[in-house]
C-alpha cells in the first residue's frame, strides 16, 4: 500500500485591511478597528457637542504606510481625532422577566445612547 501524504496549508497571513493606514482604538469599554474617513457609532461621549473635534488617546495599534506601532497596552504619543457628527439612540432592547406559578411578568426596554464620529487623518 502506498502512503498518503497530507498537503500542508500555507502559513502566510492574509492582510486584514486593503487600506495602507488603520488603527485599533478603545473607547467605552470596546475596541474598534478604524481607518481614515470611517464613520463609527460609539458609546456616548459626555462633553462635546455636534461638530466638535474629539480625540481618542487609547490607541492600541497603529499601521501607517507599512510602519507598525504596537502599544503596551496603549501608545503614549499617539492621538486620533474625529469630528462628532450626531448623537442618537440605538434600537430598543427588551427583556421579559417571568415568574412561573404566580403569573407575574415584567417587561422592560432600554435604548442605549450613541455618538457618531467621523475619523480624521492619523
Amino acid at each position: 500500500m502506498a502512503l498518503k501524504t497530507k498537503k500542508e496549508k500555507s502559513t502566510i497571513a492574509k492582510p486584514i485591511h486593503q487600506s495602507k493606514s488603520f488603527a485599533v482604538i478603545e473607547t467605552g469599554g470596546k475596541q474598534y478597528l478604524i481607518k481614515p474617513g470611517d464613520v463609527i457609532r460609539i458609546e456616548r461621549i459626555e462633553k462635546p457637542k455636534k461638530g466638535d473635534t474629539v480625540y481618542f488617546e487609547k490607541v492600541l495599534l497603529l499601521v501607517k504606510e507599512g510602519e507598525i506601532k504596537l502599544g503596551n497596552p496603549y501608545l503614549k504619543t499617539v492621538k486620533i481625532g474625529g469630528k462628532l457628527l450626531k448623537e442618537g439612540r440605538f434600537k430598543k432592547i427588551t427583556h421579559l422577566r417571568y415568574h412561573s406559578k404566580t403569573r407575574q411578568q415584567r417587561r422592560k426596554g432600554h435604548r442605549q445612547i450613541y455618538s457618531e464620529v467621523k475619523i480624521g487623518e492619523f
